[in-house]
């Protein structure tokens, strides 16, 4: 999966933000504020995804493409090389999980306004 397939996709969603507010190689995706992806631009492309805290083992465990967060906490984010070896649809849904992770933590009211986007 390509960097500007997995950009169109995140910024498909509702409420969803890019920036770059660590360096110009660290492309964030937030929803209401929280970072849900960000994808590494550099020569080692890659993408961090938040991920429930009993999947991330297992995940790693089977994908030896995915990696404990680099920089982040290592119990609920993995880091994905982007190497072929993961077919592009578990990736979407990895960031689809990403992304509700994320919206599930938000208050009633903040999940009502993105619902009207």
């Amino acid at each position: 999966m390509n960097i500007e397939d997995i950009r169109l996709y995140c910024l498909s969603k509702k409420g969803v933000t890019e920036s770059f507010p660590f360096n110009d190689t660290a492309l964030v995706f937030k929803v209401a504020g929280k970072m849900f992806a960000l994808v590494n631009l550099s020569n080692n492309q890659s993408i961090n995804l938040k991920c429930d805290p009993d999947k991330t083992l297992e995940l790693r465990e089977h994908y030896s493409a995915v990696l404990p967060g680099y920089h982040m906490n290592k119990k609920l984010w993995n880091t994905i090389i982007l190497d072929d070896s993961i077919l592009d649809n578990i990736i979407l849904q990895w960031i689809d999980d990403s992304y509700d992770l994320i919206v599930e933590k938000m208050t009633k009211k903040l999940r009502a306004e993105l619902s009207r986007l």
